[in-house]
């Protein structure tokens, strides 16, 4: 699960909501960003959400159900995971990423269907589905992604997919103004977050000030931030 959030009003506020079951993470805060990051029994600790000190966030919300489009037909393939990381290590631009989606094919692993919710500093969005298509959107008022395929909206059902989350963010984005900030990204992750697979961080990013702040374990109160 998860819920990712890219709104453009006086400011470009990101939001993300990571909710996993049973894997261990960490948030790592650096002068170069902020990753959250996933202990990964083969690679070790693998930086796979946040955001870097260039303005880019990197958002990675797994599709239900399972498409078998995104599995990789060989070991040549773009990994959705590795262009991810190199966005948020500042391997790649949010530019070339672009470019690699819109000439080649995207998969993810064996089993899984990753998608990507990515934004850069000028709040530029792109929505990656393996197997499925890619959108990018120039400075959109704003973009959700939740666990459901945009391609497929709600045609196949999945109790993971998020399709009342998406709704309820979409719902309390449009009765907020122009001075969106980061309390009220908040109060929008803390209204979707979850329990039965958890909410285990809570990341907002202020673009235009280049701050992170974030709370894990939907502790509200103890929220912690970082200048990049």
């Amino acid at each position: 699960m998860c819920t990712s959030i890219v709104i453009n009003r006086k400011k470009t506020i990101v939001g993300f909501n990571l909710d996993i079951l049973n894997m261990e993470h960490r948030v790592r805060p650096t002068d170069e960003g902020v990753y959250i990051e996933i202990n990964d029994a083969k690679e070790g600790w693998m930086p796979l959400f946040g955001a870097n000190n260039r303005g880019d966030f990197v958002a990675m919300p797994t599709c239900w159900p399972f498409d078998k489009r995104s599995n990789p037909v060989n070991e040549t393939c773009r990994n959705i995971i590795m262009l991810d990381i190199d966005l948020l290590l500042k391997k790649k631009t949010f530019g070339e990423i672009k470019d690699i989606v819109k000439n080649e094919m995207i998969y993810s692993i064996p089993g899984v269907t990753f998608m990507s919710a990515l934004s850069n500093k000028n709040g530029d969005v792109l929505h990656i589905v393996p197997g499925q298509g890619s959108e990018y959107y120039e400075k959109p008022e704003y973009k959700i992604m939740t666990n459901f395929s945009p391609y497929k909206h709600d045609k196949e059902k999945h109790d993971w997919m998020g399709w009342a989350r998406y709704n309820k963010v979409e719902e309390m984005i449009k009765n907020t103004t122009e001075d969106f900030d980061v309390k009220d990204c908040f109060d929008i992750l803390k209204a979707v977050s979850q329990t039965v697979c958890p909410t285990v961080v809570s990341m907002v990013f202020d673009v235009g000030d280049n701050v992170v702040y974030w709370c894990e374990n939907r502790k509200w109160e103890d929220i912690k931030q970082k200048y990049l």
